[in-house]
């Protein structure tokens, strides 16, 4: 099965546990479809995100290559006892935030250095959370991509990995190897949600997580929506194009893991495969952000857009026509992914009027 090396490797490493799905009757009536479920990645191994999985599966499988494995990881700890023939190995990437933090929390497990870049305007506390983790976080006077460029250049400096969850010429190895690492997130859905949702809707930064969704749900027959800020819809833009365009900087929407300008090379087949692209303003993210917060569930500005981009599109001005474009019915399932909690807790009580709870 593909992506069940990745899994495996997973389900070894400390902390690990499935993602819930949540059932979400209320807004489904909200959205007039028939069930509504959230795969809810807000926890994995500890950290408010999905990333850890891509990230933990690139970071091993890089290692272990070093080391001369033949075959791909499985044994995080004894990867660990064995990457000390590497030391002082540093793990290198950029970020808009957890990435970065995943990464850093991986490299610190196998007790290997990490450095990671972040655009410049990066909330304070998600560069805390970051060093926290033990890596030591660089700022780049420039938006993601200029981090990204710095980043591969660093790396080239110090000798170190690079850990790239977007691809151009050249490096396009590791970031395949971060796509594989979310394969998980669908493994679990199969056995979760035991039936074929009709829609699903996919936050898009540079693409990953939906190359992902479009080699797992899209394979199905499941129909694919991808959701981005306003004045860093790469997706959208290039789909418009018919081929990858980047769109300038800054970008500064609130939804800072989707502020990217320029799709992953490795992730555009995937994305021209999608059914539909929409692009949002901070004002629907927030939305979400609430009324995912009225439910008991205080999450993330990405995982808020998600919701205010699914409301838009399902009961907005457009709304019959992107339903029929969609094939979706009033007892439709959709399945929106989560992909963090909380990162900037200032941010989310200005949103919300409260601090996280969670």
């Amino acid at each position: 099965m593909p992506g069940a090396p990745a899994r495996a490797l997973h389900a070894r490493l400390p902390g690990h546990a499935a993602s819930p799905l949540r059932d979400a009757p209320e807004l489904a009536a909200e959205l007039g479809v028939g069930r509504l479920w959230l795969k809810d990645e807000c926890g994995r191994f500890g950290l408010p995100s999905f990333k850890p999985l891509g990230a933990s599966w690139a970071v091993c499988c890089a290692v272990a290559e070093l080391l001369g494995d033949a075959g791909p990881p499985s044994d995080p700890v004894d990867l660990r006892e064995r990457a000390r023939a590497l030391r002082p190995l540093r793990v290198v990437c950029a970020t808009d935030g957890n990435h970065g933090r995943a990464v850093a929390h991986v490299a610190a497990f196998l007790e290997l250095d990490a450095d990671v870049l972040v655009p410049a305007g990066t909330a304070a506390a998600r560069i805390a959370a970051i060093e926290a983790e033990g890596a030591h976080v660089q700022v780049v006077d420039g938006d993601y991509d200029e981090a990204q460029r710095r980043s591969a250049e660093f790396a080239a400096e110090v000798g170190g990995v690079l850990v790239s969850d977007t691809s151009w010429p050249g490096n396009e190895r590791t970031p395949a190897r971060v796509t594989e690492g979310y394969g998980t997130i669908f493994a679990e859905l199969d056995e979760q949600l035991g039936a074929t949702p009709d829609v699903a809707f996919v936050p898009v930064g540079v693409g990953a997580l939906a190359a992902a969704a479009v080699e797992h749900l899209g394979a199905r027959g499941v129909r694919l929506v991808s959701v981005e800020p306003e004045g860093a819809h790469c997706a959208l833009a290039s789909a418009r194009a018919g081929e990858p365009v980047t769109v300038p900087g800054p970008h500064e929407s609130s939804m800072a893991g989707l502020n990217c300008g320029t799709v992953s090379m490795i992730a555009w087949p995937a994305l021209q495969r999608m059914d539909a692209f929409c692009s949002i303003d901070d004002g629907a993210a927030e939305w979400g952000v609430r009324r995912l917060a009225d439910l008991g569930l205080d999450r993330g500005e990405c995982s808020g857009g998600v919701l205010g981009g699914a409301r838009e599109l399902l009961t907005g001005d457009h709304a019959p026509r992107v339903r029929e474009a969609l094939g979706l019915t009033r007892d439709a399932t959709v399945l929106l992914l989560l992909t963090e909690s909380v990162t900037d807790p200032e941010h989310f009580e200005r949103i919300v009027g409260r601090p996280p709870r969670d």
